[in-house]
């Protein structure tokens, strides 16, 4: 059985002319004879009527009253409408499909109401619908305890349940359907002349994804990558095969070596504030007591330099606030720089090729932006700079690396 997963978006979704697109991907993957599994989000975006934050909006009035058990039975509702009314369009044209929401799927998650993790996948029902010759449309975004609660899966949850279906059914390829067509070196809003790629890895969209790259969840990814199964992020409303992500063994097959593409994209995270936090001589436990103390109060950070001085790090803007007032209360003295932002040079081929760093500093440097903080991985290179300079850095690190060519 040829299984092909595919996912559209909310804007995918939101009108009947864009469920026309929708259903042309249906129609073409169908006359290949593939056995179609579709995963659907809730319809548009804020304002439209069924979306996920105009759901939100119909309790926010109320504060924070709402449990979070039933605030995900209120969110499952969108992309049940979803689901249904596509399953409409698709009788109308002919086309026998069925609906199930993630629990009839067989999606068993654990019982963290509002960012629930996925425990199993029995796909039993789903592969009766399709040896019936079903189109089979599962509600994305959300899943079911042991115990019959409905779960959601977090922001991003709808490409998280497609990549999750797909290694569970051993599909052949997962399509990510969404507005725009494929992913590219650098946000076009900021770098017109980005380009589109053609193919990248699982751990290069990754770090893209987690660095602010929005097209696709990169927990998502990791579940794809796990199972080694392709993905392919796609427009909805053009024929073309977008980008292909998967291993980089399959990728230097394909090519038979790695184009020499040493950095493969651009990313960028704004927001952000710089904490460091000095030692003492002989403070040993600094280190910990920091990380600690961050970790207790759920506080997310970033951007890590450990040395004998001290520590330093990064934390969204919106718990700078919080982490400081932490810090301080824990007998430390802290300094922080608000209104930062984290450019990320991506690429596979970056380990152990001199001169990359070189280049980072040498396009900075030609516009007079100041590196605030550097870290650097197997696959990326991070420097903090001002959120001022975030555009132009992102611009000239796209440059220096000629990508758009």
């Amino acid at each position: 059985m040829r299984i092909l997963v595919q996912k559209f978006g909310g804007t995918s979704l939101s009108t009947i002319e864009a469920r026309q697109h929708v259903i042309g991907h249906i129609k073409d993957a169908l006359e290949r004879e593939y056995k179609l599994v579709i995963v659907v989000s809730a319809m548009g975006r804020l304002g439209d009527p069924y979306a996920t934050d105009t759901l939100l909006g119909l309790v926010s009035g109320n504060g924070k009253s709402l449990p979070a058990r039933e605030k995900d039975m209120l969110l499952c509702c969108g992309e049940i409408i979803s689901a249904t009314n596509l399953c409409s369009q698709l009788q109308a044209e002919g086309i026998s499909s069925v609906v199930m929401t993630g629990g009839q799927a067989g999606i068993q998650t654990n019982n963290v109401f509002g960012n629930a993790q996925i425990v199993s996948i029995d796909t039993s029902a789903i592969i009766e619908y399709l040896n019936q010759d079903q189109v089979v449309i599962v509600t994305g975004f959300q899943g079911m305890t042991a115990s019959h609660e409905y779960t959601t899966l977090g922001r991003g949850g709808s490409d998280t349940s497609a990549t999750a279906l797909g290694a569970a059914l051993r599909a052949e390829i997962v399509d990510i359907f969404t507005d725009v067509n494929g992913i590219l070196t650098a946000d076009p809003r900021i770098v017109e002349d980005a380009k589109p790629l053609t193919q990248v890895s699982f751990v290069e969209i990754c770090n893209m994804a987690q660095n602010g790259a929005k097209v696709i969840h990169p927990r998502a990814v990791e579940v794809a990558m796990q199972a080694n199964i392709p993905v392919r992020v796609r427009s909805t409303f053009s024929k073309d095969t977008g980008t292909l992500v998967t291993s980089t063994e399959a990728i230097k097959a394909d090519w038979g070596h790695v184009a020499d593409r040493f950095v493969t994209g651009i990313a960028h995270t704004s927001g952000v504030t710089q904490i460091q936090v000095g030692a003492a001589e002989q403070q040993y436990d600094l280190q910990l007591k920091v990380f600690k103390t961050m970790a207790q109060h759920h506080i997310s950070v970033d951007f890590i330099n450990v040395n004998p001085s001290g520590v330093v790090y990064t934390v969204y803007d919106s718990e700078a606030e919080r982490a400081i007032q932490l810090l301080r209360e824990a007998g430390f003295e802290p300094k922080w720089l608000s209104g930062c932002a984290k450019v990320a040079v991506i690429g596979g081929g970056i380990n152990g090729v001199p001169g990359i760093m070189a280049h980072i500093v040498e396009a900075l440097t030609e516009e007079d932006i100041q590196i605030l903080q550097s870290a650097d991985s197997n696959t990326t290179i991070w420097v903090l700079v001002s959120h001022d300079n975030m555009i132009e850095a992102v611009r000239a690190l796209h440059r220096k690396f000629e990508l758009n060519k």
